[in-house]
């Protein structure tokens, strides 16, 4: 998976052929405003906190924030929202602009001012917020202003549509049904950051990213996650959505399909703040499925850009340079967490299995690692979903090859072997057959190498038993430990 997320950003998340792509984002735009400064005294006037200001700043915020997200991460967008005839307006479009968000579709409706949170921040603590903004509905006027700017979008054909929903009023259910059966004629897909209890003007939409409260919201209440996610599930069948990602903070993110749930676990390393963790996780979503990967990889890839802006101050945009580092780290953690323990290997098989993957063993010395080894390995992988090694311990090895062998220590054979993109999980035995590792691991895909036969594989009987098969895989003709080690000699 990391080689084609890495694949992905280098493009720019532009799909293998064809144009450019770029996305629409619909939604309630806002002025995020930050006053920065410190805390030293309390007030004589009052029991509050004086904030000595130190500085100022302005970032796009809602569905700006979404669109700069995008921006950051490589992608050309556009917005269709409203701002008013204002101060925070003309600071709000300078901000886009700077970001590289396209505001051609920008609508601006005088009798509304733009919507902006003013941040008071003592250090790194949000001490009190400000809010600017109007609570009466859309005009039926203003509503036709929008609808045009959305089809004149929509006639640009965009490759993804984001409704980014704060509940503002900009979402109006005849904008976002609109917006989704331009889209539906198109065949783009839609995705929606929702709001509110009702989400049936979201019907039809490609995918809904809720957060654990709003799913709990919408499904009565409902506090116990396996029943809210069963009622997620109805939820996203009776809006006839592809897939719910439900994203739950500190626990990670769940993907909901017609016949797949799948959790990914957070990567928050440290947090500082989580607004605007949202905008990064849709923004990124979208940028993925437009990049062509599939929904798992797209998510783990917006997982990942949320633990990261949680890890700032205030709302930020994930940058494809800092996705890029927290991939190339990710992918170095999760190197040397593949060899493992046999508990913990089994809970990753129960995991595996839950998400209906195949799983594949194979066994070996794996000493002084070559050519023959990696194709070996690679092709084994392709015959199910996830490969497990099972590796002779440096005992087990001098058992079968002699006092000489092993040349390279177990552990080290391990780090190599974990390092391969083709390899799963790899686990130390040390009897000088697989066998009892076979029974526990119970491999719906045991493979082996062709200069064996299939009545020579230990466990060929055992796993033929349980519904499996075996595989005798091809070996790469003139490779092999004892030739190198020959060679040097």
């Amino acid at each position: 998976m990391q080689a084609r997320l890495i694949d992905a950003l280098r493009r720019g998340f532009r799909p293998a052929s064809g144009p450019l792509p770029w996305v629409l984002v619909v939604g309630d735009l806002m002025l995020d405003r930050y006053l920065w400064g410190s805390v030293d005294r309390v007030s004589p006037e009052a029991p509050v906190p004086v904030v000595l200001l130190d500085k100022e700043s302005a970032r796009p915020g809602g569905a700006a924030n979404v669109a700069a997200n995008l921006a950051s991460l490589g992608l050309p967008c556009r917005v269709v929202g409203a701002v008013g005839e204002d101060e925070s307006a003309r600071r709000l479009i300078e901000a886009m602009a700077e970001c590289g968000v396209g505001t051609r579709h920008l609508v601006h409706l005088p009798e509304r001012p733009t919507i902006t949170k003013t941040r008071i921040v003592g250090g790194h603590q949000q001490m009190l917020r400000v809010d600017r903004e109007s609570s009466s509905a859309l005009s039926a006027q203003e509503l036709g202003v929008l609808q045009q700017a959305l089809e004149a979008a929509m006639a640009d054909a965009p490759a993804a549509v984001i409704l980014s929903d704060y509940a503002k009023g900009v979402l109006h259910p005849e904008l976002c049904r609109s917006a989704i059966r331009l889209a539906k004629r198109a065949n783009i897909p839609v995705l929606v950051d929702p709001k509110g209890r009702d989400f049936s003007k979201y019907t039809g939409a490609t995918a809904l990213t809720p957060n654990r409260h709003e799913t709990s919201e919408v499904c009565s209440g409902i506090r116990d996650i396996e029943r809210l996610l069963d009622a997620a599930d109805a939820l996203r069948h009776a809006l006839g959505l592809e897939f719910l990602a439900v994203t739950r903070s500190e626990e990670g993110i769940t993907l909901i399909e017609a016949h797949r749930r799948l959790h990914i676990p957070a990567m928050a390393r440290q947090v500082f703040d989580v607004s605007g963790a949202g905008d990064t996780v849709i923004a990124t979503l979208t940028a993925g499925l437009v990049a062509g990967l599939d929904h798992v990889e797209a998510l783990h890839l917006a997982n990942l850009a949320a633990g990261v802006v949680v890890g700032k101050v205030g709302t930020a945009a994930i940058t494809r340079e800092e996705l890029l580092e927290a991939l190339v780290e990710e992918e170095t953690r999760e190197q040397a967490d593949k060899v493992c323990e046999l508990p913990r290997l089994l809970a990753r098989i129960a995991t595996w299995r839950s998400a209906g993957q195949r799983i594949v063993f194979t066994n070996g010395c794996f000493d002084l690692l070559h050519a023959g080894h990696v194709t070996y390995l690679e092709t084994a992988r392709k015959l199910g979903d996830r490969l497990v090694v099972g590796l002779n311990t440096d005992r087990s090895v001098r058992a079968l090859k002699g006092p000489g062998r092993p040349v390279i220590h177990e552990q080290d054979r391990a780090r190599v072997l974990a390092a391969l993109e083709a390899v799963d999980a790899v686990i130390l035995f040390d009897e000088d057959t697989p066998l009892n590792l076979i029974n526990a691991v119970k491999p719906d895909v045991l493979a082996k190498g062709s200069d064996y036969t299939e009545d020579q594989v230990v466990g060929g009987k055992e796993v033929k038993s349980w519904g499996g098969r075996v595989v005798l895989v091809p070996l790469l003709p003139g490779r092999s430990t004892s030739s190198i080690i020959d060679k040097i000699g």
